[in-house]
């Protein structure tokens, strides 16, 4: 049978209530439409087809082969159709496929593995591929479907939400301060640093380290965030450190408060085109309501 282009649902179900109440008296009934606007439609349907879908006999609409198809095709439909709203009722249909998410290794490490596991509890059929990366990648090539950043300047080609600030304060290990943090604040000046790489020297903290220590006082630099926390700990120095991750060490001191001229934005980031991808949307939302219950710690 060739089907028409303009053959839709309806027909489809004309058909079936014409075959189930053998007339077209009982179908326009159970359709809700007169009789004669069903006899109109099944004509101008059995046109467009170009083949005859009931036979009329003396007791009533029989089907031809051609109507035994489209009323298999109509069973078939609405079966679908049950099952679908059986599951929207029960709600269970969930997003699947795979998710890439792109950040750094500080923010992975002591921060998004546990988010990440609790969202892939709660969503067993969407699979992560987490890419780790300082530079903005590419999500309008597919590098990437959401982006989480620490920055105060996002990409203006991505849409997103600031999920926090992060807070910054400078650390030093505690057994190197048995006193305490100094009365003068200046006095850390005479010490060993740690410090930032040349690849992070756009961070504020690399500025204030460059502005303020000499450089013979930088003992240690390190290309990344993840192993500040190590080399202070280790007694290389005294530096700057995300306060989510120098207040989890125990062995380490804060020796300032949270420096606003420190601090970075926390970004949750997507490309336009991907925000009503139903994978994309509950992972931004689900991200988002895992970091608003940590904003205290993050934020210090």
């Amino acid at each position: 049978m060739t089907v028409p282009s303009q053959l839709v649902w309806d027909d489809f179900r004309l058909v079936k209530s014409i075959a189930e109440a053998r007339g077209l008296t009982g179908a326009a009934s159970a359709l809700g439409v007169n009789h004669s606007t069903v006899f109109r439609r099944l004509g101008q349907l059995e046109d467009g087809l170009g083949v005859k879908l009931f036979e009329r006999h003396r007791t009533g609409y029989a089907l031809t082969t051609a109507g035994e198809e489209m009323v298999a095709i109509a069973e078939r439909m609405e079966e679908d159709v049950v099952g679908f709203s059986r599951k929207i009722d029960g709600q269970t249909i969930a997003p699947a496929g795979e998710l890439r998410v792109t950040t750094n290794d500080t923010l992975l490490v002591h921060l998004l593995t546990p988010i990440f596991a609790r969202f892939r509890a709660r969503y067993p059929e969407i699979r992560l591929d987490v890419v780790l990366a300082n530079q903005a990648l590419n999500l309008s090539k597919r590098d990437a479907d959401v982006a989480i950043r620490a920055t105060d300047d996002p990409p203006e080609t991505l849409i997103g939400r600031r999920l926090a600030t992060i807070g910054w304060a400078l650390f030093g290990r505690r057994a190197d301060f048995p006193d305490g943090p100094p009365a003068d604040p200046s006095a850390l000046f005479s010490r060993d640093w740690v410090a930032l790489g040349d690849n992070l020297s756009t961070l504020k903290v690399a500025k204030y380290v460059r502005d303020n220590v000499a450089p013979e006082r930088v003992a240690y630099r390190v290309n990344t965030v993840l192993g500040l926390g190590e080399a202070i700990e280790s007694g290389l120095g005294v530096g700057a450190l995300p306060v989510f991750i120098g207040d989890a060490r125990a062995s380490l001191l804060r020796l300032s408060a949270p420096r606003p001229d420190f601090s970075a934005g926390l970004w949750l980031l997507t490309h336009p085109d991907l925000r009503r991808s139903t994978r994309v949307r509950v992972f931004l939302d689900y991200v988002a309501g895992e970091i608003a219950t940590s904003r205290a710690r993050i934020e210090g």
